[in-house]
């Protein structure tokens, strides 16, 4: 039988970890791996490493993790893709992923990262701040006003507590209410946040309030993510 007929290469090119790249040529060669030396699934950190940082660069990488120069430095290469993308939204912990997907890429699979350390990352634990047009598209149970509320109306708790009823009031028109929030500090401050029982309720709120004046303020109103709402993660700005 002619060896060379019958490989079955391991992972796709482009995305194929150092020691399934040996595995393959030495396969093709009609020679086989000793001992513990074959690929493991750290092959498929390495891989979720090329995709991530095709993901954040916006360009395929086939040729330049072919190059000399990434397998004498892919750290370097990593880092300078991050130095000079200027796209990113920097909501984003961009330094936390770019340090995550450096540990993926380790040409040791040993002292590669795993799937359980991979998940550990900072990167995985802090909130992104959602995109505008995600928070006017997308219903969640929780509903965002702005251009309500000015920084006088935060620092009189008598006018205060009045603006919390009267925004309560207004927004049980709409459905059941199951929690006002009106922050004094940044981050949220001055943002109305009101959770409803449900998508449904937030869906018909965020219409009938959408482009209504209050004091001749035009309200804007989106949706906000509920597990941020849960957490206390209340954004000030979005991009």
């Amino acid at each position: 039988m002619d060896l060379k007929k019958d490989v079955k290469y391991i992972q796709t090119d482009g995305y194929r970890a150092p020691e399934a790249e040996l595995q393959n040529s030495l396969a093709q060669a009609g020679v086989e791996m000793e001992g513990d030396s074959g690929c493991t699934a750290a092959v498929d950190l390495w891989s979720l490493g090329i995709i991530l940082l095709e993901m954040f660069s916006g360009i395929k990488l086939r040729d330049t993790v072919r190059s000399q120069e990434w397998k004498d430095n892919s750290a370097a290469i990593v880092d300078h893709v991050f130095a000079n993308n200027s796209l990113a939204c920097p909501a984003i912990p961009v330094y936390h992923l770019r340090d995550l997907i450096k540990s993926m890429l380790v040409t040791d699979p040993k002292q590669r990262c795993t799937a359980e350390t991979a998940l550990l990352s900072p990167f995985f634990s802090i909130p992104f701040a959602p995109h505008i047009e995600d928070l006017v598209l997308l219903p969640s149970p929780v509903l965002r006003l702005l251009n309500l509320i000015d920084d006088s109306h935060l620092h009189n708790e008598d006018e205060y507590e009045d603006i919390l009823e009267d925004m309560k009031e207004e927004c049980q028109k709409y459905g059941s209410v199951v929690s006002l929030l009106i922050p004094k500090e940044k981050p949220g401050k001055g943002q109305v946040f009101v959770e409803y029982a449900n998508s449904s309720d937030c869906k018909e709120a965020q219409r009938l309030l959408t482009g209504r004046t209050f004091d001749g303020k035009f309200v804007v109103a989106t949706f906000y993510p509920l597990s941020a709402y849960k957490r206390g993660y209340l954004y000030q700005t979005v991009q």
